[in-house]
């Protein structure tokens, strides 16, 4: 359901914007300056090309996971710690009225744990061993309990929809300011049709651009995203534990930045701006528990 909303509502942006853009008159202006631009098509287009990366990252967003982070799925416990991390897996998921993941460890002297997975009945939630070394077990459990909240509020597929949402109007009006740039600017038009330098060029900076800005409107959702499933941990495992978790990644130094979808729990580190930033501060997480937020 989610997935068919955001389909639908990219659909009806691409909808209007074609509509606005007819109302305009964009694609007369385009035509009598020499650009043959079917606008439509290259919306169209734009959604496919922007849309399907997304889908194919979570797809394999597990199987990318297991490898890139050299995950020890837990099939069989071994000893008490692996009992206990999947029995806690276990409580938590059915609290959250989710299917049980698949329980992993990864190899990692920084306190760290991540989640992913194509849907809430088919995720995986795994840990660092210096989480579990460096954390006591009502705080890993509270640590689980926020990767169960990813898992349960959808927030890995809804993130893969909304990067693929920015990612078709960046090709749509990065190609449009190419075309204009190219068209209108240079004039570049041989017999054929061909393009000429500056529309590759033109099309290859506003890329950049709109890519940037694009990004800081999925951290910016990103951040939300932490919030809520700070307060999915405290739900699930206790406010206290909660609150102790965050202070306890205070006290450890600034863990790696794991890559992409899989950057869940952890924290960047400094010399970011904030508007890049796909965690908020500690200190306001801590704040915003301790305030009932």
């Amino acid at each position: 359901m989610r997935i068919l909303l955001f389909l639908l509502t990219n659909a009806a942006v691409l909808l209007l914007i074609s509509i606005i853009f007819h109302f305009l008159g964009l694609g007369s202006l385009l035509r009598q300056n020499g650009v043959s631009l079917n606008l439509d098509s290259l919306l169209l287009m734009s959604a496919v090309m922007g849309m399907s990366g997304s889908f194919i990252s979570l797809m394999l967003s597990k199987w990318m996971a297991k490898r890139s982070m050299g995950v020890f799925v837990i099939e069989q416990p071994s000893n008490s710690t692996e009992q206990w991390l999947v029995q806690t897996v276990h409580n938590l998921a059915g609290n959250a009225g989710i299917g049980m993941p698949e329980v992993g460890i990864f190899d990692s002297p920084d306190p760290n744990a991540f989640a992913t997975g194509m849907s809430k009945n088919n995720a995986l939630v795994a840990v660092s061993t210096g989480l579990l070394r460096n954390m006591s077990s009502d705080e890993v459990e509270a640590v689980l309990g926020h990767e169960i909240s990813h898992v349960a509020n959808g927030d890995m597929v809804t993130l893969g929809l909304i990067q693929g949402v920015v990612n078709t109007f960046v090709y749509f009006f990065a190609t449009i300011a190419g075309h204009v740039i190219d068209r209108v600017v240079f004039r570049s038009n041989d017999d054929k049709g061909g393009y000429g330098p500056a529309y590759y060029i033109t099309q290859m900076v506003a890329q950049i651009v709109l890519s940037i800005l694009a990004t800081m409107i999925v951290m910016w959702f990103s951040r939300w995203r932490e919030f809520r499933a700070d307060a999915g941990g405290a739900h699930l495992a206790g406010r206290g534990k909660m609150i102790s978790a965050l202070q306890a990644l205070q006290r450890a130094h600034d863990p790696q930045e794991l890559p992409g979808e899989m950057a869940a729990f952890g924290i960047n580190g400094g010399g970011v701006s904030r508007f890049f930033m796909s965690h908020p501060p500690l200190e306001e997480r801590i704040a915003a528990l301790e305030q009932g937020r």
